[in-house]
């Protein structure tokens, strides 16, 4: 019978892990860690507004808003002008977050933990081959910390294909026309176990979009997610949404197709299309979820100290997971 990692043992193996990715993070994308703030001003542009429904908590201050990120998506690539940082060289940070409005299962809580990256490209590396490459030394890192990791903790059995796989969203759609987003996501992830797909945000030839993305980060036509089966709870799992940004021109055509004109004015956005911002790609790696892939748990509590509602609390009792 296979021995699982006890709680002990998971925590030194979430530490070990953390560690060990990060590095190969740095190595694979040419990243320097830094810190990174816990809220922005309202007024700054700088918020990441998901799909646009979720609401931030916020506090004011001497008569000045602020909220907490959702994410740190435009943050970064305001850093990297900020600093001047050298072309194809980037940062990273720790983020933490609270996202009030999610939907709590297995692997989503209120509370966010993600490796949050950014890198300074060339306009001319505004591209899909740029875009499959460095997915694939995302993935290639993702890969490299499995091997530690069973070596450490040999009762580990997860395998991962030695390439990943690429498909669009329209030619997703195209291959099953009568599924829903969601569900062609799991159907290509359980047949081929590691996919990244190409082209989030904008609508597809059936009139709907294969799912909502802000119109103000990434470039509705060079983003995508990656997903990795789990077997362990039998699903695809998103592990990253990462995407070229926008530029000048695209920023303008998502603003408008969003209806969200109006946040031209905000000094964010306002400075890329003044091409002061450098064109930069970048995207959020799921800390817990990797984990939970990696570490072969069941569920999200098993991997960071968030807080539980009640409902969630009893089923994680009548699990034994808590």
């Amino acid at each position: 019978m296979k021995k699982e990692l006890g709680y002990l043992d998971t925590i030194k193996a979430i530490d070990l892990t953390k560690k060990y990715f990060e590095k190969q993070l740095e190595k694979e994308l040419s990243l320097t860690k830094v810190q990174s703030p816990l809220f922005v001003k309202s007024t700054s542009g700088l918020q990441d507004a998901l799909t646009g429904v979720e609401k931030a908590l916020s506090f004011t201050k001497d008569g000045e808003s602020f909220e907490v990120v959702h994410s740190l998506a435009k943050w970064k690539r305001d850093a990297l002008g900020r600093y001047a940082f050298p072309l194809h060289t980037g940062l990273y940070t720790d983020m933490k977050a609270v996202r009030k409005d999610e939907i709590i299962d297995d692997v989503h809580s209120l509370y966010v933990e993600q490796w949050d990256w950014e890198k300074v490209i060339s306009k001319d590396d505004r591209k899909i081959s740029y875009l499959k490459e460095t997915v694939q030394s995302i993935y290639k890192a993702i890969r490299k910390t499995l091997d530690y990791i069973k070596k450490q903790y040999p009762s580990i059995s997860l395998k991962l294909p030695k390439e990943i796989f690429f498909i669009s969203t329209q030619d997703l759609e195209d291959l099953y026309p009568d599924k829903t987003p969601k569900e062609r996501e799991e159907l290509i992830t359980k047949d081929k176990k590691a996919v990244f797909i190409i082209g989030i945000g904008d609508k597809l030839k059936s009139g709907i979009e294969h799912d909502l993305r802000s119109p103000d980060y990434d470039d509705w036509q060079l983003d995508g997610d990656m997903l990795i089966y789990d077997k362990v709870i039998d699903k695809a799992i998103e592990i990253t949404s990462m995407g070229i940004r926008v530029d000048e021109k695209s920023l303008v055509s998502q603003l408008e197709k969003a209806g969200c004109m109006d946040r031209l004015t905000l000094p964010y956005h306002q400075k890329i299309e003044k091409r002061e911002l450098p064109y930069t790609i970048g995207g959020g790696i799921g800390q817990s979820r990797l984990l939970m892939l990696l570490l072969e748990k069941s569920h999200i509590a098993e991997i960071q100290a968030s807080s539980w509602d009640q409902k969630t609390l009893k089923t994680l009792e009548d699990k034994k997971i808590l």
